[in-house]
């Protein structure tokens, strides 16, 4: 990985994020934080990221909203969306945006590792 290996954590829960960040560390990348859609579609557009894991109900916008817009503005970044709570229409909705990855929490902690790390690994 290179030093400016980036990736956004957003997730209104304070632990799922700590949880995450906890996941991620030591694949060797900078982790930047945001608790609100909206402090992470900022994130997003100011930073040079490698991949942004997205939590689907937040407050500001949506994880889907989010997605959108990344696709729409095109900044090129692909995220995995993460959610306890959507149904399957949201799930399949999120796919068809173009979601790297769809996941359902909970999930397999090293089925979202690996593929963090096959990402970053092919964007390095």
């Amino acid at each position: 990985m290179t030093a400016d290996t980036r990736i956004l954590i957003a997730d209104d829960d304070r632990d799922q994020r700590a949880g995450l960040i906890e996941l991620v560390s030591g694949l060797g990348a900078e982790v930047l934080e945001a608790e609100t859609g909206t402090e992470a579609l900022d994130i997003l557009r100011r930073w040079r990221l490698r991949l942004a894991l997205l939590d689907f109900h937040m407050p500001g916008c949506t994880g889907l909203e989010i997605l959108i817009t990344v696709r729409a503005e095109m900044l090129g970044v692909p995220c995995i969306l993460l959610s306890g709570e959507a149904s399957d229409i949201l799930l399949d909705s999120a796919r068809l945006e173009g979601a790297h990855l769809v996941l359902r929490k909970p999930f397999e902690p090293a089925l979202l590792r690996d593929e963090v790390r096959r990402v970053l690994g092919n964007a390095a």
